[in-house]
C-alpha cells in the first residue's frame, strides 16, 4: 500500500507539472507593443527677405528762366503808357511746378489801355485760373502774356507795336496798388524776364510811396 500510495503521488506531481504551463499562461506577461514617438522634424523657416527697393526721386523737368544765352530782338515798348514803376520783379522757378514769378508786375490803374509790347498775332483772348488773359505772338518766337486784361481784339488779329489789347483790370492777387499788369514772356516752355526785352540794364525796385 506504502509503495501504491507513492506511485499515485508520483504521478500526480507528473502531471501537475505538465499542466502548469497551461494554467499559468493566460498570466504570463504580455508583451507591450512598441509605439514608436512620433517623429518631430524642426524646420527652420527662413525670415522674410527684406529688399531694399530705391526708388528714384520723381523726374523733375527743369525750367529755367534762360533756355540759352539769348539776345532780346529790338522793337519792344512797355505794355503801359509811359515807364510804369515794376512792383515786384520776374523770380525765375526751379522747376515747371516750382514757386516763383513767371514775370513782373507794373503799377497801373483800373480801365487803362494795355498795349501791344511789340508787333505780333493774337493768339489767346479767354480765362485762365479765373482771370482774364491776353497773349501774342512774336516773330522772334516769343509769346507775351498780359493779365487781368478784358480784351479788346479776338485771336487771330494782327497787331502792331503800341496797338491796344484791352484794358486793365483790379484784383491781381498780391498787387498792393489800385491795380497791377502782370506782364509775362516765354519762348517755348522757358519763361523769360519780361524786363529784358526792353533792354533797360538793371532795374532798381523802389519802396512803396516814394
Amino acid at each position: 500500500m506504502p509503495a501504491l500510495r507513492h506511485g499515485s503521488r508520483m504521478r500526480f506531481l507528473l502531471a501537475a507539472a505538465l499542466a502548469a504551463p497551461l494554467l499559468l499562461a493566460p498570466y504570463a506577461a504580455v508583451p507591450t507593443p512598441h509605439v514608436p514617438t512620433p517623429h518631430v522634424r524642426t524646420v527652420h523657416l527662413p525670415t522674410p527677405h527684406l529688399r531694399t527697393v530705391h526708388l528714384p526721386t520723381p523726374y523733375v523737368r527743369t525750367v529755367q528762366s534762360v533756355a540759352e544765352p539769348w539776345t532780346p530782338a529790338a522793337g519792344y515798348g512797355w505794355p503801359l503808357a509811359g515807364r510804369p514803376e515794376v512792383l515786384r520783379p520776374f523770380e525765375a522757378p526751379a522747376h515747371q511746378y516750382g514757386p516763383g514769378h513767371r514775370g513782373v508786375d507794373l503799377r497801373g490803374s483800373p480801365g487803362q489801355p494795355v498795349l501791344a509790347a511789340s508787333d505780333g498775332t493774337v493768339a489767346f483772348t479767354g480765362m485762365v485760373a479765373g482771370r482774364p488773359v491776353v497773349s501774342v505772338d512774336h516773330p522772334d518766337g516769343l509769346r507775351t502774356t498780359y493779365e487781368p486784361v478784358t480784351p479788346a481784339m479776338a485771336a487771330g488779329t494782327r497787331v502792331r507795336r503800341g496797338d491796344v489789347l484791352g484794358t486793365l483790370q483790379p484784383g491781381h492777387a498780391g498787387c498792393p496798388a489800385d491795380a497791377c499788369l502782370h506782364w509775362g514772356v516765354r519762348r517755348g516752355e522757358h519763361y523769360l524776364d519780361p524786363l529784358a526785352l526792353l533792354r533797360l540794364g538793371r532795374v532798381r525796385l523802389l519802396p512803396l510811396g516814394s
